[in-house]
């Protein structure tokens, strides 16, 4: 994306508070794709040295949530910042532009930090206790603040996101078919969660609806200062209690980790609500069930159009992953 010096200017401006007259600067894409850029932007202004994220989001529908293409504009255009405190934050924004209507632009803080595979247990605790936090004091405290915000995916999207995976038949006939080559175990593990799916939902209302990030997995998490910065919020919306911590544990993270995560994340982020919430009650936390909900048939689809051994191997390695958790104690308070 282009961009005149004197926006640029104008942003350092807000950014450092005080007129910046003159800034040089490099530029380096982060990411890229046909729905959106994000660039790395460093240099000095006036002989200070920045660092800066622009972000160019364009339009396109995501199944069952069209408007989340936008929904961080609407934040960011609101007083959504309200909701987050010292311990966990998102990314000061420094100007917003919509561009067309069907793009626009964000210029944003840049957070240095661990993020990604490289994020300890330690870190992964850390941000599921911070996540905890924030969705129990949102929910005990002032649960009626989010009403504001008009732009948020609805509860049911999880739900009509499982039964859409599951409506493909290339996925759900390939695991009862004779071709498939997965584990009879694993195959199993799956069929079991369609034939139990209306006794997991009927579980899963049973639990507070909060706000979810609903994209909380490694590559969005990272660990600065002590302190857990977390971004790409345009899937948040209203989910159950536990969604997030399923992309946490499962999401495309180091699988040796996975275990250990499912130990500490859960109870970590049951601590953190219950400083506001009472989850006592909970003694069921589905998180298990949510994770196949949520990436079983995902990872499926990954097994079958792997284009090496070594991936088909990686994706029957995170299934029995998958499936060694339910041996594992479900925590409760």
């Amino acid at each position: 994306m282009r961009f005149s010096k004197k926006t640029l200017c104008d942003v350092l401006s807000k950014m450092l508070n005080k007129p910046i007259k003159r800034a040089e600067y490099e530029k380096t894409k982060l990411q890229g794709g046909t729905v959106g850029n994000v660039w790395f932007i460093s240099g000095t202004a006036d002989g200070q040295p920045f660092k800066l994220v622009l972000k160019v989001q364009k339009k396109w529908e995501r199944y069952g949530d069209p408007l989340s293409w936008r929904r961080e504009y609407d934040f960011y255009m609101s007083n959504f910042s309200a909701v987050f405190n010292d311990s966990l934050k998102w990314p000061n924004c420094y100007r917003v532009e919509m561009l067309d209507e069907n793009k626009y632009a964000l210029w944003l803080e840049y957070i240095d930090g661990v993020s990604g595979i490289d994020l300890t247990n330690d870190m992964m605790e850390q941000a599921a206790l911070e996540l905890g936090r924030l969705q129990g004091r949102l929910y005990a405290l002032n649960p009626e603040k989010l009403r504001e915000f008009s732009n948020l995916s609805e509860k049911s999207f999880m739900k009509n996101y499982y039964l859409h995976y599951r409506s493909w038949h290339v996925v759900y006939d390939y695991i009862r078919s004779e071709k498939c080559e997965l584990p009879l175990h694993l195959r199993q593990m799956m069929i079991d969660i369609d034939e139990n799916e209306a006794d997991i939902f009927n579980r899963l209302e049973k639990l507070p609806v909060v706000l979810c990030h609903r994209d909380f997995w490694v590559t969005n998490i990272i660990y600065s200062d002590g302190k857990i910065g977390l971004i790409d919020w345009d899937t948040a919306g209203w989910g159950y209690f536990g969604e997030d911590m399923s992309s946490l544990i499962a999401d495309e993270n180091d699988i040796n980790k996975m275990h250990e995560n499912y130990r500490r994340c859960i109870p970590a982020y049951y601590k953190g609500f219950s400083e506001y919430a009472d989850v006592s009650y909970i003694t069921d936390n589905c998180v298990y069930e949510l994770i196949l909900l949520m990436f079983g048939y995902r990872m499926i689809e990954s097994f079958i159009f792997a284009e090496t051994i070594e991936a088909k191997v990686l994706m029957v390695d995170t299934l029995q992953k998958v499936y060694e958790l339910s041996a594992l104690p479900k925590f409760s308070l």
